[in-house]
């Protein structure tokens, strides 16, 4: 058990999922939970559920302006943000790059990519005032080795590595760590979104022969949310399950 008492935990795509599985983790640790996801209503009841002060603010992060609401309603009320889980994703269509639509790849990165910059660049400057802060950005297996008919998502998982090694070396040198994790699928309303091919196809690639369990990624993420990770930062954490080969 680590001791998240007095903080405040932000997690984007909360309401479901790794999201959930993390709020109810933190939670369970004595964190304050506010959650931030695009469906308010879901977002709404998970809190109910978490229970104490949880609560939730309907938030689209592929739009600055929304996000920068979220952030000063946070503020307003809780007074601080010194944890960030940014789960909030999207994984698109399956096509090739040369069927893919053009407006469905920019939607694409637009959710997991923008979305990621305007979340992280929304809280930095209040756990830069506070000399403290812990950021998680969610990417994927397919962010570091591509998957076939997934080219928006992969490129946008991507980007989010390249993008929480970058910020993780700006704040090297306060006390505010920035680092993501790689996982293989797990078995949520993600896979809505894609064909039986495609995730047959993931976990073909997976050698524990299995999907991840919410529980495995929100138990490594609570570790690395934590005070006790002092010294890691821009970081890549593998929850591939043998899969990744880097």
């Amino acid at each position: 058990m680590m001791d998240f008492s007095g903080q405040v935990a932000v997690v984007t795509g909360g309401a479901q999922g790794i999201g959930r599985a993390v709020c109810e983790v933190l939670r369970r640790q004595g964190a304050r939970i506010v959650i931030w996801d695009a469906d308010e209503g879901l977002a709404q009841q998970t809190a109910a559920e978490l229970g104490d002060d949880s609560s939730a603010i309907g938030v689209d992060i592929s739009d600055w302006d929304s996000v920068c609401a979220a952030r000063d309603a946070t503020l307003a009320a809780a007074a601080r943000i010194d944890v960030v889980v940014n789960s909030a994703g999207v994984a698109g269509m399956n096509a090739t790059v040369e069927d893919y639509p053009v407006e469905e790849f920019a939607k694409i990165v637009a959710i997991n990519l923008l979305g990621t910059f305007h979340v992280n660049k929304a809280v930095v400057p209040s756990m830069r005032d506070a000399k403290y802060g812990r950021i998680v950005n969610i990417a994927s297996v397919a962010g570091k080795e591509g998957n076939p008919n997934a080219s928006a998502y992969s490129a946008s998982k991507a980007g989010v590595i390249g993008f929480t090694k970058s910020l993780g070396k700006e704040l090297a040198d306060l006390d505010i760590a920035v680092n993501c994790v790689t996982p293989a699928a797990a078995r949520t309303r993600i896979f809505d979104q894609m064909s039986q091919e495609h995730i047959d196809y993931m976990l073909s690639r997976i050698p524990r022969a299995r999907f991840l369990e919410v529980t495995e990624a929100a138990e490594m993420i609570a570790w690395l949310v934590s005070r006790e990770n002092s010294f890691t930062t821009a970081g890549v954490f593998d929850l591939s399950g043998g899969r990744a080969t880097y």
